[in-house]
């Protein structure tokens, strides 16, 4: 397998921005999609566009098979025990927010405790907030070290028996932290306290086995593993999924409906009220099954290497500071410059055609952590190459020199 295979396989790839060629560096945000990918929306709307799950002619059967399959390359993707256990949401945000409203309205009561930690995003923070300020219930954080790493050395003692869920990044999207997810699921299950975990970072960069993790909860969004925007999945045991009551109420969660009683739909289809985002349904199968068809050791050590070169050669420049020293991380490098704002440095960058994420990146307990009030940073995918880590070293020689650093 060769990069500038996999890289031929991105139209966008070959855009020229402001005369230079496209250096596309924040795949934590959104990643590029395959030709694959965009074949199967244009397929959709060109050849079965109709709904789902509702009619007998030709294009709702044709459209919903397509839809149901995507189902099924979900639970290959993640290795789900069932099809039905894969719910399909329009991201992480969304599904995380069913989890604290179904979930959380049926099993949880005032006093209850609901654990997280310090580097999550905000779409796993706020939902639980929320949620504890309707409930009267206490959100407790696991904090982080110096590096960037959660503090687990004492983790048992977050634990006790108003713990009633753990919700926990797998990948922190602004340092590049991977946690030990296995283990904190074990441990956490050992109180018999079920486990969400936040994977949005991780799923494009790890081969995930549900089952083999045991989590009682796995999220992620379609856009960040090469598949459009406003689709994600929610998996979720079985036994959890048919004890929680929906989320949303209309069309495709009811069997039958009264106006003095509701029976509900089967598991996924209680949790995927109204007309789904069909179409990118189907392109976020068709994008999961390009990504089981590539060599994932390859890919693995491409990324590897990606984060080693591009560390060093960002640590060798004077004045930058890289913010997170995790010694597990995934292909995510946030920084500063000193006496130089991100926003500065992503304006400049931009003019080499690079794009970069600046900002807090929707995790500002981490900002306020390191003291600083946003930083600079670069994120891989599997098309990124060590000569555009270069480009992008030269290009910060250039923002240095505009602000007279050296």
């Amino acid at each position: 397998m060769r990069i500038e295979a996999i890289r031929s396989e991105f139209p966008i790839l070959q855009t020229q921005i402001h005369n230079h060629p496209l250096i596309y560096l924040d795949n934590a945000a959104t990643t590029q999609k395959p030709q694959c990918v965009l074949d199967a929306l244009n397929h959709y709307y060109t050849a079965i566009n109709a709904n789902v799950h509702r009619s007998v002619y030709y294009l709702s059967e044709a459209a919903t098979k397509a839809f149901e399959e995507a189902r099924q390359s979900v639970q290959h993707f993640i290795n789900a025990k069932e099809a039905r256990e894969c719910i399909f949401v329009k991201g992480t945000t969304e599904a995380i927010n069913l989890v604290a409203h179904s979930f959380g309205e049926h099993f949880l009561k005032k006093g209850d405790e609901i654990l997280i930690s310090a580097m999550e995003h905000h779409s796993n923070i706020v939902p639980w907030q929320l949620l504890c300020q309707r409930k009267e219930l206490k959100l407790q954080v696991i904090p982080i070290n110096e590096q960037g790493e959660l503090e687990l050395e004492n983790l048992e003692l977050y634990f006790n028996k108003k713990t009633k869920l753990l919700a926990i990044i797998h990948a922190s999207n602004a340092l590049g932290t991977l946690n030990p997810i296995a283990d904190i699921i074990k441990k956490a299950h050992a109180h018999n306290i079920p486990v969400l975990v936040d994977g949005a970072q991780s799923a494009a960069h790890l081969k995930i086995d549900v089952q083999a993790l045991d989590c009682d909860f796995f999220t992620f969004s379609g856009h960040k593993t090469y598949g459009p925007t406003g689709i994600g999945v929610l998996y979720g045991k079985s036994h959890w999924l048919e004890a929680m009551p929906p989320y949303q109420g209309g069309g495709d969660m009811i069997l039958k409906v009264s106006f003095d009683h509701t029976t509900y739909n089967e598991i996924p289809f209680k949790f995927e009220a109204g007309t789904p985002a069909i179409a990118e349904a189907i392109a976020l199968g068709r994008a999961l099954e390009y990504l089981q068809k590539l060599d994932w050791a390859f890919i693995s050590q491409h990324e590897a290497r990606l984060l080693q070169y591009a560390t060093e050669a960002l640590s060798s420049i004077p004045r930058l500071k890289i913010i997170g020293q995790a010694k597990e991380k995934i292909g995510v490098i946030s920084f500063t410059l000193e006496g130089i704002h991100p926003h500065d440095i992503g304006s400049i960058t931009d003019q080499f055609g690079i794009a970069i994420r600046t900002g807090h990146h929707c995790a500002m307990p981490i900002m306020d952590f390191f003291k600083i009030p946003a930083t600079t940073r670069v994120s891989f995918g599997i098309y990124n190459t060590c000569e555009e880590i270069d480009q992008l070293i030269k290009a910060l020689d250039e923002v240095r020199r505009l602000f007279k650093l050296y």
